[in-house]
């Protein structure tokens, strides 16, 4: 029991995250637990958490869900899963953890800066791209929430629609990359299985805990501490990576 207190109170904080905020479970989940697990279970372990937490949290806020977003953007994502799969065969399991370190900490850091004026919408054009994107990142690190944020954040006005749009995209993303995976017999593996019997039960409480919480806390201030963490985390997977 005491080898999961870890990752049970990882997962837990992490889906507390998304059920706040719309995402960043990935972004807890995937580097906390890929110091003691390898990163490609990790991943695969934090997609099929993914995609029920997020659906349950779109569920939970079903009203404000954006249809109109997922479809601009889904083309793309099938395309960046498809390349994802393809480096993930060239790429040694150093450089990933590296670029997972820099890549989360570089979330943080943009998220914690302050915003002077009001950004305008992002022409169309860029949904292709922009889902390619996504696809890729999801499938490299399970951790695109923050590309999802940046596209939606300058498609809608509105925050609350912003937060029930972001998992119900991410659940797009997730599932497409768990075909791509369940393709290559990387879903095969009875200890990944386990692991998620174990851990996707927490993962909805924590969901249904900053549901309960996210219009009564000040998420601006919780989520200046939330960046910070994952700024330190990230720098301390990269230098994991280099060592």
């Amino acid at each position: 029991m005491q080898e999961w207190l870890l990752p049970i109170a990882v997962v837990l904080g992490g889906y507390t995250v998304l059920g706040l905020t719309g995402f960043g479970s990935a972004l807890v989940v995937v580097p906390l637990l890929a110091w003691n697990w390898p990163l490609p279970e990790v991943v695969a372990l934090t997609l099929l958490m993914d995609v029920p937490a997020s659906a349950f949290h779109s569920g939970l806020n079903w009203r404000r869900v954006q249809w109109r977003e997922l479809r601009r953007l889904l083309p793309g994502m099938v395309v960046g899963t498809l390349v994802g799969l393809w480096l993930m065969q060239h790429m040694s399991a150093r450089w990933p953890l590296l670029l997972l370190g820099l890549y989360v900490a570089a979330a943080g850091l943009n998220a914690l800066r302050p915003r002077t004026t009001l950004q305008g919408t992002v022409a169309m054009g860029w949904a292709y791209p922009v889902g390619t994107a996504i696809g890729l990142v999801e499938m490299l690190f399970g951790t695109a929430g923050p590309l999802v944020v940046a596209w939606l954040n300058r498609r809608l006005s509105d925050v609350q629609q912003m937060r029930a749009s972001t998992p119900m995209i991410i659940t797009a993303a997730a599932a497409t990359v768990l075909l791509g995976m369940a393709w290559e017999g990387r879903l095969s593996n009875g200890l990944l299985w386990q692991r998620w019997t174990v851990l996707m039960g927490v993962a909805l409480v924590g969901v249904w805990l900053g549901h309960r919480v996210a219009h009564r806390v000040p998420a601006a201030r919780l989520r200046q501490i939330i960046c910070g963490l994952l700024v330190i985390s990230g720098l301390m997977l990269a230098l994991g990576a280099l060592r």
